[in-house]
């Protein structure tokens, strides 16, 4: 960093992440999150909610939304990893496996890359099931506001 550049860091609640730095969160999957999501967006996909349809599809089970799955990564960003006052500028996710109710699921970050000059960090994401295969996997870049406390 030369001496013209600014630590865009400074007031960041938890500091500057380190590269190599993970984070998991895990929680068990549960009804009441589909009816939440459904209530917030409208899906109300079949595969959601048709306990028959869903078991006679390719997946074999009724499954939560998409963004039930990588909701656990919003909260490990927000809560963990960079942190509070984190929020996505860019996600590259792919869906690899569909999450069943009442799986415990379990998210990670890992910071790939950090800008000295600016409050962003490139992360690595996953989440995965009980059984530890991948369910979601890919890149996320995240911008961290300096937040002043009272």
């Amino acid at each position: 960093m030369t001496a013209n550049m600014k630590d865009g860091w400074i007031g960041v609640v938890k500091g500057r992440p380190q590269v190599g730095a993970v984070a998991e969160r895990s929680r068990r999957t549960q009804p009441e999150d589909i009816e939440a999501f459904a209530a917030m967006t409208g899906d109300r996909n079949p595969l959601h909610f048709d306990r028959a349809l869903a078991e006679a599809s390719v997946f074999g089970k009724l499954i939560v939304q998409g963004g039930v799955t990588s909701g656990i990564l919003n909260a490990l960003v927000a809560e963990d990893l960079p942190g509070p006052g984190s929020v996505f500028l860019e996600v590259s996710w792919k869906f690899v496996k569909a999450v069943g109710v009442g799986e415990l699921i379990t998210g990670r970050v890992e910071v790939k890359e950090v800008r000295p000059d600016k409050p962003i960090s490139k992360l690595e994401t996953s989440v995965r099931n009980e059984a530890g295969e991948t369910c979601l996997v890919g890149t996320a870049t995240v911008f961290t506001v300096p937040l002043s406390r009272p």
